[in-house]
């Protein structure tokens, strides 16, 4: 079977559910009920899909200074890889119930491992249903293969490197994928302070869709992503969320929009806010009006 494109279809994926170097993995998880991801996956999942576990397995420890969802190191990362079944061989597709925002964590993080043959099934498990393919429930047995990989951490910018540009953070072009309402922070319903960093842009990861969940054609979302940035800024551009999850979403999209690769702030709000020293605004981006982490909104 030949590399995959960034996305793919649930009827292309039914053809190909049987080949051997073929591996779904099921991303399903709720941030407020992090157990549930998993039951949902014993209850019904794609045949033969094994279950990758957000918190656990795409993720590494929470520490005092990190995020809520840090990357873990790589070769944590390639061991639970090779538990899965996963080697250099292996086209690799991962869905979550209908989104994406979960399943485009493990989409990255294989890039960022080196593991390009990789797709995120379009519509997520809510369309495979909605077109009438079978599910299977229990536990999935795999054969453990070998998974090696190197981390690029050109794919990656840090709290370091956004404290190190100064006053000039809007020249970093970091595009959040939060939604309007949390990004304005208007409401804050995961972590312990509203708001953004200032000088940063946003465009939620969730208009890169339409009302069921399907992605928007690449044309629409490279006049969408143009929108937001005009021209393919000379620097670069990075992405970031709460935790560095949702984020990856952004980074698929502007593939699809045949945009370069943009960098994952991994740490995202849930790290920047961790020392509340840290500057943030609130209110529409360009009207910032910043303050620090610690003080009243």
């Amino acid at each position: 079977m030949q590399e995959l494109s960034p996305l793919i279809d649930a009827a292309e994926l039914h053809r190909q559910l049987n080949d051997t170097e073929l591996r779904v993995v099921d991303c399903r998880f709720d941030l407020m009920d992090p157990e549930a991801g998993r039951q949902a996956w014993l209850n019904g999942h794609i045949p033969g899909s094994v279950y990758a576990d957000l918190d656990r397995d795409l993720a590494g420890p929470v520490s005092p200074q990190s995020g809520r969802h840090p990357l873990p190191d790589a070769a944590t990362a390639c061991e639970t890889f090779s538990r899965m079944g996963i080697d250099s061989d292996t086209n690799v597709v991962v869905y979550d119930a209908g989104n994406g925002g979960i399943a485009a964590r493990a989409w990255w993080l294989l890039r960022w491992l080196g593991h390009a043959r990789v797709a995120l099934l379009d519509g997520g498990l809510d369309t495979w249903q909605q077109e009438g393919y079978a599910l299977e429930s229990g536990e999935t047995k795999v054969e453990r293969r070998t998974f090696t990989g190197i981390a690029n951490d050109e794919l990656v910018i840090t709290t370091a490197d956004i404290i190190a540009s100064g006053d000039s953070i809007a020249d970093l072009n970091i595009v959040d994928a939060r939604a309007a309402a949390r990004f304005r922070g208007e409401v804050e319903p995961i972590d312990p302070v509203a708001g953004h960093i200032p000088g940063t842009r946003n465009l939620p990861f969730t208009d890169a869709l339409d009302a069921n969940n399907r992605w928007n054609s690449r044309q629409e979302l490279a006049d969408w992503w143009a929108r937001e940035l005009g021209e393919q800024p000379e620097g670069g551009y990075s992405v970031m969320c709460g935790s560095g999850v949702t984020a990856c979403h952004l980074v698929l999209s502007a593939s699809l929009a045949g945009l370069s690769e943009p960098r994952v702030y991994v740490g995202s709000w849930s790290e920047w806010i961790r020392d509340p020293e840290r500057s943030i605004a609130r209110g529409e981006q360009g009207l910032d009006a910043a303050q620090k982490a610690a003080e009243p909104a």
